[in-house]
């Protein structure tokens, strides 16, 4: 069974040309409740699991302000703190929660900021290394969100700027008021509706983090050549899906979360997995 690399195997990307990340990354959502509401099922667990992620080379992990609430970040600096040297915290903003599986799009300026202020105080940070904009808000002028970011950067609380499930056009206007970094969109082997962007970002340099990598059953449970492939390499459905995300672009941050930390060895297995130019036409062809 594939599953004795680290995520070195995934090589590095160098986010703002300045802040080398591996591309096989953790994102920290699932460590809280259940609809990403309150505390986890089993602490501990999630501890063991934030931990074991840097023990296996990992040095960006992604979470954000309404993982929880709160939730998320607590347990990260509850387990890392104080962090080790190259580690990036990416976390985010622009949504507001009422309870369970509920996500409410609120941009606005005020609103950001006590965000971010709430982050930079539970990670323990004078600045955030990539802070990124969980949703532009349609109920709020771009322009008065770009700016507050602008003055995020300006003030020094955040390195670098992120944008989530934001198309081409989105992000060349938010780029009128800083540099955009990384892009966060919904994107796996089984929905590719995000492709213009993933196409964007290539051109532009712009790291590209798939959310929802493996699709949950869709792609963990596999069938046909994605069972195959998995049989050739022996490994598992989900550990191909993520191979093919890695060798699928230069770009690419997969960002595959668990709570469990046999869930967690086995993902960052995918990133020793060296698929062929024929599995990638097979598997893109599902």
């Amino acid at each position: 069974m594939a599953g004795t690399a680290t995520a070195e195997a995934s090589g590095v990307f160098e986010l703002g040309g300045d802040l080398p990340v591996r591309r096989l990354g953790f994102g920290a959502m699932r460590i809280t409740g259940a609809g990403v509401w309150g505390p986890p099922a089993d602490h501990d667990e999630a501890i063991r699991v934030l931990r074991r992620a840097v023990e296996l080379g990992v040095n960006l992990i992604d979470t954000a302000e309404s993982y929880g609430p709160h939730v998320s970040e607590d347990l990260i600096a509850e387990a890392l703190y104080p962090y080790p040297d190259g580690l990036v915290i990416a976390t985010k903003g622009g949504f507001d929660r009422s309870g369970p599986g509920d996500w409410t799009p609120n941009g606005r300026p005020a609103r950001l900021r006590e965000e971010l202020e709430g982050s930079l105080r539970r990670l323990r940070q004078e600045r955030i290394d990539l802070w990124q904009l969980h949703r532009i808000d349609p109920q709020v002028p771009e322009a008065d969100q770009f700016r507050e970011i602008q003055a995020f950067i300006r003030e020094g609380k955040v390195r670098h700027v992120g944008l989530s499930e934001a198309d081409p056009q989105q992000i060349e206007r938010a780029r009128r008021f800083f540099p955009v970094v990384s892009v966060q969109n919904r994107y796996n082997l089984a929905d590719r509706a995000w492709e213009p962007a993933l196409e964007h970002c290539e051109r532009e340099g712009i790291a590209f983090i798939p959310w929802f990598p493996l699709a949950e059953s869709k792609l963990v449970s596999g069938r046909g050549a994605l069972a195959e492939i998995a049989r050739r390499h022996d490994a598992t459905p989900a550990q191909v899906a993520l191979a093919w995300l890695l060798r699928r672009s230069p770009v690419m941050l997969p960002i595959p979360g668990t709570s469990k930390v046999e869930h967690l060895e086995e993902n960052v297995g995918g990133a020793g997995i060296e698929l062929t130019l024929e599995e990638m036409r097979q598997l893109e062809e599902m």
